[in-house]
């Protein structure tokens, strides 16, 4: 049930794509560079979107990055959403701006928050990349207003999506309708994000306040205290009818209610297997305290507020009660999944994040914690049965299958560790498995990185410019 469009190449590297594989024009300190460190980025005329202070970044990374691969590698990752992602519209009214993912023309409210991330602490000195992020916030609310179970939207709401024959609900401007808990946390990440980091306020307007309101209300609803909830999905039109073995199957597996948020999809959007996803549902209860924050604090409307602090704290407390399990070697650790009924996962993916790996990353949990160190040695083991061991060893998912490793798990790996061995190795395995291509993948096979998913993965190009900007901070040591 994959709904992305995956590309297992040999060789093929991501210039192809972007630059139609000729060879690039060097600009800069890029003129003194060997030959295979040559620029994969677009030429200048043709990249979507230039920052000054995006490229200020870049010019001062490359004194902090002593390894010449690494910098190759940061200055072709690190801006490749600008350039080749984002379609901005500012035309002196308000910003407009729609991030695609890259190979797939379509944004999700995933990926489009974590491909900008990065670029949040350099909005305050870029007065146009400033106008792109409010864009972006813009954007985002009006597609929760449209439609809050939705995970993925078109630019054009005339275009057709590819899964209108999926039985739920398609609106216009919908391009996949897969509900997933952290599809509305990474919006409030990003606004939340964004204002800390510029103190601006314009785009939390009436409108971004009506998209929380529907926040609150849509993860109320999936809590299914009091029946199965507004959401129900099948694939391929299969309609459940009066014969069907499992007559509630469009509504997932059966839960029993306990206070947690219900995802009928994981990040990945491959469908849960039991629907209180946990670190989707810690992600949900940051994500309510940082809205918290801001309807007190920039909408000034503490009523609001105090609704989303509750509905967080019903599920921190449903956390607590519900979400660790005893495994049998590694004690008491995050279980991945569970029904509230007894049964549970304890497993994790790399396939894109929330994951449990990445608890602390997102500021779930803090990462001296007992219970996450313990489920971080699960996940990073063969106790987990999406680890793998090759040539490379990291953790990729379902979403790909056996033996394929994704690079934003190694990433994520490196951002979570307090030990700049672990960090030096997440980066050398990533040196090592670029396929010459200079960009992050989807994923890789564990023995032959030549093989790999996706040549154009922009959440994970930026994820790898994020990775080393704080590794330049923290464990400088580890940049070569």
């Amino acid at each position: 049930m994959q709904t992305r469009r995956h590309f297992l190449k040999a060789g093929l590297g991501a210039a192809a794509l972007i630059a139609a594989g000729r060879e690039l024009p060097l600009f800069g300190a890029d003129a003194v560079r060997a030959p295979q460190f040559a620029s994969k980025r677009p030429p200048l005329g043709d990249r979507r979107f230039q920052s000054e202070a995006v490229e200020q970044k870049i010019g001062e990374m490359r004194g902090r990055i002593a390894d010449p691969e690494l910098a190759w590698m940061f200055e072709n990752c690190y801006p490749n959403t600008l350039d080749t992602a984002v379609n901005f519209q500012d035309a002196g009214g308000n910003p407009d701006t729609f991030v695609i993912t890259g190979d797939i023309n379509a944004m999700w409210l995933r990926d489009s928050s974590a491909e900008v991330w990065p670029y949040l602490p350099l909005a305050k000195t870029d007065l146009k990349l400033l106008r792109l992020l409010q864009g972006v916030i813009l954007r985002q609310s009006q597609c929760i207003l449209l439609d809050p179970y939705a995970n993925a939207f078109l630019q054009d709401p005339n275009e057709k999506s590819e899964w209108l024959s999926d039985y739920t609900i398609m609106k216009p401007g919908v391009h996949e309708h897969k509900w997933e808990i952290d599809s509305l946390c990474y919006p409030i990440r990003l606004a939340y994000g964004y204002w800390t980091a510029t103190g601006d306020t314009a785009p939390f307007d009436a409108q971004w306040e009506q998209a929380m309101d529907s926040v609150v209300a849509t993860f109320r609803d999936q809590q299914r205290k009091d029946g199965r909830g507004g959401y129900y999905f099948q694939r391929d039109g299969a309609k459940p009818g009066p014969q069907d073995p499992i007559p509630d199957s469009a509504y997932g597996s059966p839960i029993k209610p306990n206070g947690l948020i219900c995802s009928r999809f994981r990040p990945s959007d491959d469908p849960t297997t039991y629907q209180f996803l946990i670190p989707s549902n810690f992600f949900a209860m940051v994500s309510l305290r940082q809205m918290a924050t801001m309807l007190d604090k920039v909408r000034h409307n503490p009523q609001k507020a105090a609704q989303a602090n509750d509905l967080a704290n019903e599920i921190e407390h449903a956390l607590r009660k519900h979400a660790t399990q005893k495994h049998p070697t590694r004690g008491k650790v995050y279980a991945y999944e569970m029904d509230g009924l007894g049964h549970s996962i304890l497993t994790d993916e790399a396939t894109n994040t929330p994951s449990l790996l990445s608890l602390p990353y997102l500021g779930a949990c803090k990462t001296s914690d007992k219970t996450y160190q313990a489920t971080r040695r699960l996940v990073w083991s063969k106790d987990n049965p999406w680890f793998f061991e090759g040539k490379y060893t990291g953790v990729g998912g379902p979403h790909t299958g056996p033996d394929l490793i994704w690079p934003i798990g190694l990433m994520m790996y490196g951002l979570t560790s307090t030990s700049e061995s672990e960090v030096a190795m997440c980066l050398k395995t990533l040196k090592a498995t670029h396929a010459e291509t200079g960009f992050m993948h989807e994923s890789f096979h564990k023995d032959d990185p030549s093989r790999y998913t996706r040549p154009w993965f922009a959440w994970a190009n930026s994820l790898f410019g994020e990775f080393v900007i704080q590794t330049a901070d923290r464990f400088p040591g580890a940049l070569g």
